[in-house]
């Protein structure tokens, strides 16, 4: 078995007061920002105010989109930048900013090869909701998507010998002559200002924070959520207090498939559907295309009016999806020999889910969902023994909603005018996602655009 990879935030005690870019969070954005601008011959710092590493991209599951890609190829899809463009911009309602669409859609296969050129492999695909092309790439491993990236660009920072600073929290950023100049952190014991010639703020979304969504989307009050408890919108403010515009602050993203019958609310990856699951009600019957976006899954699940539904799939779509080994190890799975079996667990009755089931596996078979238009996810069906459930709800999961930026990954205020040495990329920022954020895009987003905030900040730089 592989030795398990272990790293030590830098010392607090080895602090400098200077850095060339100081970079705020340790999630994908920002360790790929980091790495980047290294690779480039800054030095740059990251900066992470949890003792956590790796932020909300841990929670990621399912994987990084990109089209026209060596890996497509290989897996015979054949694929273009105008269907991803075309599906994401759909997807999000034809609300995304469009500038920055464009440029996240011709770049994720250059981001999938600079992955792999840091010995970083998302080989094998899926397929999430609202696509119709699998250009979902993940480890052949099939590990969840988050963990497996956190872990190897901590491998990356390591080797590059890049500081990484964890329980030190940026509380505000400095500027002189309009432009960004450092910023000043606390461990809580000790405060300090720092300078830098540009700051990179990849610090996360809000959707851990109760009174953020409270202001924004008060119908969401006392809806669990599947971020990490550090998601609280604090580089949104930052960047706020400097004049930066804010986008699409009410666009919250309710996650359909997440099981919260225990007190940590576990996000159950799209993948699983992808793969072949089917979402059931109480009594057993399908009630929506489980691979429509996000946004109408959980405008279906909510219709019931029954407190969620479940998930059942078989031995085959489990072999696909090495996730699940993870969510039975923690409870969450129901299992049975037999369909009989199942149903008699979840109190269905066992003629409709036999029913259920034979009919989604003849619409597999025929590839023809009549029910309902269903038309990926559908390379297996329910019949491999033995048989799970899952139960899910609706959970806050992502906000696509924040700092408005151009495709330099430049912060602008109001005006569009940009704030000098300010960068932000990832979940932070607004206006990608339109109304609804397709599966897979998230981790796509944060090296698309880590790599160009690392790639500007070294360009602006070398102008001063």
């Amino acid at each position: 078995m592989a030795e398990k990879f272990h790293f030590d935030p830098t010392p607090i005690t080895q602090l400098k007061k200077h850095y060339d870019v100081i970079v705020v969070g340790s999630g994908a954005a920002g360790m790929t920002a980091a790495i980047q601008a290294h690779e480039l011959g800054l030095s740059p710092v990251i900066l992470e105010k949890m003792d956590n590493l790796g932020g909300n991209t841990n929670r990621a599951s399912s994987g990084m989109n990109a089209a026209e890609t060596n890996i497509q190829l290989k897996h015979h899809v054949v694929d273009s930048y105008e269907e991803f463009y075309a599906e994401t911009l759909k997807g999000g309602g034809n609300k995304n900013n469009t500038e920055l669409l464009k440029y996240f859609t011709e770049h994720a296969a250059l981001a999938i090869d600079w992955l792999s050129d840091h010995d970083i492999h998302l080989d094998d695909i899926t397929i999430t909701g609202g696509m119709s092309k699998m250009r979902t790439h993940r480890p052949s491993s099939m590990a969840p998507i988050g963990a497996f990236l956190v872990t190897e660009l901590l491998k990356q920072v390591q080797k590059a010998g890049i500081p990484l600073f964890a329980g030190l929290k940026v509380t505000e950023l400095t500027t002189e002559n309009g432009r960004v100049t450092g910023v000043k952190a606390t461990t809580g014991k000790q405060s300090g200002p720092l300078t830098a010639d540009a700051v990179v703020l990849a610090a996360g979304g809000f959707g851990a924070n109760q009174e953020l969504l409270a202001k924004y989307r008060p119908d969401l009050e006392g809806l669990k959520t599947t971020n990490q408890p550090g998601a609280t919108g604090d580089g949104i403010k930052l960047a706020q207090s400097l004049g930066a515009k804010l986008v699409d602050m009410d666009q919250v993203q309710v996650h359909p498939t997440v099981q919260q019958d225990t007190p940590h609310a576990y996000l159950i990856g799209e993948a699983v559907r992808g793969e072949g699951a089917i979402l059931v009600n109480k009594h057993g019957d399908r009630f929506v295309n489980e691979l429509d976006t996000r946004k109408n899954v959980t405008a279906a699940i909510d219709g019931l009016n029954e407190g969620g539904a479940y998930l059942i799939f078989d031995q085959g779509i489990r072999d696909r999806v090495k996730a699940v080994e993870f969510y039975d190890h923690v409870g969450l799975v129901h299992t049975g020999q037999s369909l009989d079996e199942l149903a008699d667990q979840l109190g269905f009755d066992a003629a409709t889910l036999k029913q259920t089931v034979a009919d989604w596996n003849a619409a597999v078979a025929g590839k023809n969902d009549t029910n309902f238009g269903r038309s990926t996810g559908m390379d297996r069906d329910i019949t491999k023994a033995p048989f799970f459930a899952i139960h899910i709800a609706p959970a806050v999961h992502y906000t696509m909603g924040g700092i408005a930026i151009n495709h330099k990954t430049e912060v602008l205020k109001e005006d569009g005018e940009t704030i000098n040495g300010l960068y932000a990329a990832g979940e932070i920022v607004g206006g990608l996602h339109g109304n609804n954020r397709i599966g897979g895009n998230s981790i796509a987003e944060t090296v698309i655009f880590g790599r160009q905030a690392g790639e500007q900040v070294y360009n602006y730089i070398s102008q001063k």
